[in-house]
């Protein structure tokens, strides 16, 4: 089989609003991050399949003849995606070492690499190839680290197996799949991310495939045609923090008050819908300062409740409190108890406000990234020299 080489791209996630009350049957908005995670896939002569994640110092290969044997009984058609095979996850647990005591993140995301690697490839001879994945975003953040990663292996290997075409014509502009073609990437990401994660929402792998903005009611993903491209900064308050506990605190609090906390899920609710129209506005008629006013509101109203609701935490209160003396609003996004928050940057922002704010949060200990919200899911790249500029950018890790 003829190996195809090729650079793919997918974005991290964040919650916009609705974090939480989604769970109990309310609306949430999911946007893409332009932090990019990126994968370059080699077809090689070494009789080997290696994988290389710098992030994590991990890089790990394995002779072809030792991985054959695993997929001699069993195997997945491309197109079929829908559910894990048992018997092939089992017998890479056993191959990989994997315990139910040992989840690591360099397990995990092998096991996810190998599961896709060769239900794809599994059908015939297995090719060599090499594939190296380097991330601008942090792991075990909340922001889609881990679905970006099974989205760009998915692409990458649909690709180079030949079950999806390659979409690029020019090598000097990104490209993007059809819509048939991106479900069925962002079905074998969700398999990646069921390995990883258990028993993910699946609206993670489904912003890093379709990018921009997400509405998430009831189980129910529905990507949104246009929104506009939004300034953020991204700060990681490096707090960790339990989701399970998180999302068991507020339904213990619903349990406990329903005619308190009802009302408030309900007010989030009305947050995302309202957000969700004032963006929609913002891509059909002129951009004004209303618009960022309303943005803003919605900011630091849906930050109250999320306090209100039991998932504020100090690290949080002292991002709101920093970037509002430099008069921008933010909110925790994820699962709160820590971990991260975005504040809202107007067009007219000026560059001394971002790099004054950046200091004093780096000054109380945070990581800040300047990014934006909104924009492209899944894409594949041409030019060779996209994984050098990166690692570039990336600097030392």
């Amino acid at each position: 089989m003829h190996v195809r080489h090729c650079i793919i791209s997918a974005p991290g996630k964040a919650i916009l609003h609705g974090e939480h009350a989604v769970v109990h049957g309310k609306v949430a908005l999911a946007v893409s991050l332009n932090l990019r995670t990126y994968l370059e896939l080699k077809a090689t002569s070494t009789g080997k399949v290696s994988i290389d994640l710098p992030n994590i110092d991990t890089f790990l290969s394995w002779d072809l003849s030792d991985l054959q044997p695993l997929v001699s009984e069993s195997f997945a058609k491309p197109e079929e995606a829908q559910r894990l095979d048992p018997e092939l996850l089992g017998r890479l647990r056993e191959f990989v070492g994997v315990t139910n005591g040992n989840l690591d993140t360099r397990s995990m995301a092998t096991l996810a690499f190998l599961y896709i690697y060769l239900s794809l490839f599994g059908s015939g001879e297995l090719p060599a190839l090499s594939v190296c994945v380097w991330s601008e975003l942090p792991t075990g953040a909340g922001l889609g680290s881990s679905a970006a990663y099974s989205v760009c292996l998915a692409a990458a290997l649909l690709t180079a197996s030949g079950a999806i075409p390659a979409p690029l014509r020019d090598p000097s502009a990104p490209a993007r799949w059809c819509q048939e073609d991106m479900e069925l990437i962002n079905s074998w990401a969700f398999q990646g991310e069921r390995i990883i994660h258990g028993n993910p929402s699946g609206v993670d792998n489904a912003v890093g495939t379709w990018g921009g903005m997400l509405r998430f009611l009831s189980g129910k993903i529905i990507p949104l045609s246009r929104v506009p491209l939004l300034r953020i900064l991204l700060t990681n308050t490096k707090v960790p923090r339990s989701t399970k506990l998180l999302v068991a605190g507020v339904k213990d609090k619903l349990t406990k008050f329903p005619s308190v906390i009802n009302p408030v899920l309900d007010s989030v609710d009305a947050i995302s819908c309202t957000c969700e129209k004032t963006l929609a506005e913002m891509t059909s008629e002129p951009i004004t300062g209303e618009h960022y006013n309303v943005l803003e509101e919605l900011i630091d109203i849906n930050q109250s409740q999320l306090c209100v609701l039991g998932v504020g935490h100090p690290s949080l209160d002292t991002l709101c409190r920093v970037t509002l003396t430099h008069g921008l609003h933010s909110k925790l996004t994820g699962a709160g108890g820590g971990g991260c928050g975005i504040t809202l940057l107007r067009p007219e922002t000026d560059a001394a406000v971002v790099r004054d704010t950046v200091r004093d949060l780096q000054a109380c200990g945070y990581d800040c990234w300047e990014t934006s919200i909104g924009g492209p899911g899944v894409q594949q790249h041409g030019a060779p020299s996209v994984r050098e500029d990166i690692l570039e950018r990336l600097g030392p890790r």
